[in-house]
């Protein structure tokens, strides 16, 4: 009895030092999935097994969806995600349920040129991978940019766009799932949108909980912050940002929640360089080792506990 305890002991202790480690941010799956590239915009199967996300040109001209798997406690070399790598694609975001990935590509469509803007698209699992990418339809896409899928458990569509019409420069839309088809589109109202830019944006499967990028408002910590709102009543909460350990100074953007909800992740140019004062002088070497490696500021994806977010 003494030793059976002890080792529960020992496995709750284990347990809690886990948790005190993830409370704070941390580079997620460095050297692999992050690396000296600039890498953003992850989402992982609810499994939590596999992983996909965007590597970019250091000035995010030309973006490639990859993929890594999980495997023995360590992510895999990331390969290139079948459906992409020949066009710009960005921002993919898995469905609740894991059989669907959408994304934001500049592809063409029906066999015309590659488009200047963005549209949505979504690949279906099949039996040997993942279908070839289908185009969403009107009222989805238009000719203006349409980034940023999310989509919660009845199929309701969430994105960013800078259609006309909206509050400010880009706006967070909604689209329902009716029939099988989407119900026409909703801006989500001036309590998320403002006159700046809204770029990103994550919404939970019960639609409950909405953490979107800002661009440039007066409370931001940097150029780009997430803040975090929750439905009450029906009605979106007044949004919160979500505080220095999140928001640097640098672009804070691309948000996830795990399937469990143990784990918020995001995309970071904090880092390396980022701040006007370094703590000490570096040697040649140490600089390079600095500038070649994940947290050279240049673009990460980052990790920390739910239990960080303002509550």
């Amino acid at each position: 009895m003494l030793m059976l305890k002890s080792s529960l002991f020992i496995l709750c202790a284990l347990a809690l030092t886990a948790h005190v480690q993830q409370s704070e941010p941390a580079i997620f799956g460095e050297g692999v999935i992050s690396t000296r590239d600039y890498e953003s915009s992850i989402t992982i199967a609810p499994d939590g097994k596999v992983a996909y996300f965007v590597k970019s040109t250091p000035d995010l001209s030309f973006r490639v969806i990859l993929m890594s798997r999980l495997e023995k406690g360590k992510w895999t070399t990331p390969e290139v995600a079948p459906f992409s790598g020949e066009y710009i694609d960005t921002d993919p975001c898995f469905s609740p349920d894991g059989t669907k990935l959408y994304f934001a590509s500049r592809r063409p469509v029906e066999g015309n040129s590659a488009k200047a803007d963005n549209d949505l698209w979504v690949v279906e699992k099949t039996g040997t991978g993942w279908s070839a990418p289908r185009h969403l339809s009107a009222p989805v896409n238009t000719d203006s940019q349409e980034t940023s899928p999310s989509v919660t458990t009845d199929g309701t569509l969430y994105f960013s766009s800078n259609r006309p019409g909206g509050k400010g420069a880009a706006d967070i839309y909604r689209a329902k799932l009716v029939n099988g088809n989407y119900a026409e589109v909703e801006n989500v109202g001036d309590v998320i949108n403002k006159p700046g830019p809204e770029v990103q944006v994550f919404v939970s499967p019960e639609d409950d909980l909405m953490i979107f990028a800002a661009v440039g408002r007066p409370d931001g910590q940097g150029s780009v912050d997430l803040y975090l709102s929750r439905r009450v009543a029906g009605a979106w909460s007044k949004p919160v940002n979500l505080g220095d350990k999140i928001n640097s100074r640098g672009i804070d953007s691309a948000p996830r929640i795990s399937a469990d909800k143990r784990h918020f992740y995001w995309t970071s140019t904090r880092g390396y360089g980022s701040e006007d004062q370094q703590p000490k002088q570096l040697s040649y070497k140490e600089l390079s080792g600095k500038l070649q490696g994940a947290g050279n500021s240049l673009g990460d994806i980052y990790q920390i506990d739910m239990s960080a977010l303002p509550h």
